[in-house]
């Protein structure tokens, strides 16, 4: 008989690498600064696709065929932008008050005085939105341009499909999309080896005290998360006339399944059946709005895109203007219309977001340190209030059953 062979997820890999890369450089000290390189390495492995995937999927997207027209999707998009904009301004909120990258100084600011983003008028800001060369803002890795053409490329493609009845660029796109998407699963496979050498680095120059932005990060995305609930789950009792005391039982089993699993793909069938079985929402629409909130509604993860944003600037000494600000909000929601299915997805979007404000990589390697514990709380929000999306929608088309909600009628998906 053939033995198994021993093996161990990436997850699990990263966390042994996160621990080992802070305990080698604590211990060994500033020697450690000759392994940066490594880990940058790996940085730029990322870095290189960063713009072909996003395009590709934005494209993909936008002129892949997907139809969701009608009053039920109007109200659908209504609330997952609403929602995602509220906890993308409380991940501002709650950065500028609880500062979590304070704490440690990874450079010195004044290395990245002359690359921050100056201030500019509204005009220019929107005048640089629009690409002259698609090439040129692709090569700059200039990342909000790359997306307006994406937008308009997508949009095209679509009207060509309906017109010609030729989907063979949307196969091409899905399919350039998937090489991608299997370069990053490729890159992500020596990620254990990048972050410990990041972190090495890091703790030989400052020592344990890494530990405490980590802490800070992982603790705002917490107290986000509980804000969120405390706002959003009254807001929608309100509004569907249902008891606020039962949604917490009624969330316990979706939101138990979001914090070990980290992920919303993996909740979406135990996530619809709840929505039909204790929440009341019809079939028809639980089945419209589950796939669609999965991939578009992340609540969580726009908090934590943003907290991220103002994560890298603390930790680098830098101070982020009204600009770069008002950019990660902006970047941050963007990202969430979307989801980075590949294994370390958070890691294209923190290059991404630190690429496109202007903002030091160094701090990566704490971010992606921490990630699997902060995926935690980012699923947990997203899942829930995909569910509150999917009641604000039954309760304005009536097909919100109270009866169900209250318990005295049992339906089966």
């Amino acid at each position: 008989m053939e033995k198994k062979k021993f093996s161990m997820s990436l997850t699990t890999q990263i966390l042994i690498a996160t621990i080992g890369g802070i305990v080698f450089g604590a211990l060994v000290g500033p020697w450690c600064a000759n392994l940066k390189f490594i880990g940058d390495i790996f940085i730029r492995l990322i870095q290189m696709s960063v713009v072909l995937l996003v395009m590709s999927a934005v494209i993909g997207a936008v002129g892949g065929g997907n139809k969701n027209a009608g009053k039920m999707g109007l109200h659908t998009f209504k609330w997952i932008f609403f929602f995602t904009i509220i906890a993308s301004l409380l991940g501002v909120a709650l950065s500028l008050i609880v500062k979590p990258g304070l704490g440690i100084t990874l450079i010195d600011s004044s290395a990245y005085a002359d690359t921050e983003v100056a201030s500019a008028s509204l005009q220019d800001t929107l005048l640089n939105f629009v690409p002259t060369n698609v090439l040129g803002s692709m090569a700059n890795a200039a990342m909000v341009p790359c997306i307006l053409f994406s937008m308009f490329f997508g949009a095209a493609m679509g009207k060509y499909v309906k017109e010609t009845g030729d989907d063979s660029m949307v196969k091409f796109i899905k399919s350039f999309n998937a090489i991608i998407t299997n370069i990053i699963k490729i890159v992500m496979n020596i990620a254990p080896i990048g972050i410990f050498c990041l972190l090495a680095n890091v703790a030989g120059a400052i020592g344990f005290k890494v530990i405490i932005p980590m802490a800070k990060f992982l603790g705002c995305l917490l107290i986000g998360d509980c804000i969120q609930f405390l706002l959003f789950t009254p807001f929608t009792a309100a509004l569907t006339k249902t008891n606020l005391m039962k949604y917490p039982a009624k969330f316990a089993k979706m939101s138990i399944m979001a914090v070990t699993t980290t992920s919303g793909a993996i909740c979406l069938p135990t996530k619809i059946q709840d929505e039909v079985e204790k929440f009341g929402v019809s079939k028809e629409v639980a089945d419209f709005t589950g796939p669609i909130t999965m991939s578009m509604n992340s609540c969580g993860a726009a908090q934590c895109y943003v907290i991220a944003c103002f994560f890298m600037a603390q930790a680098t000494g830098i101070q982020m203007s009204a600009y770069q600000m008002t950019m990660s909000i902006v970047l941050s929601i963007m990202m969430c219309l979307g989801t980075i299915s590949v294994p370390g997805g958070s890691v294209i979007v923190y290059t991404f977001l630190a690429s496109s404000l202007g903002l030091p990589i160094e701090a990566l390697a704490v971010l992606i340190g921490v990630d699997w514990f902060a995926g935690m709380f980012r699923t947990l929000m997203n899942v829930d209030v995909d569910v509150m999306v999917g009641m604000l929608v039954a309760d304005k088309l009536g097909e919100l059953d109270h009866d169900v909600f209250d318990g005295k009628k049992v339906v089966t998906y």
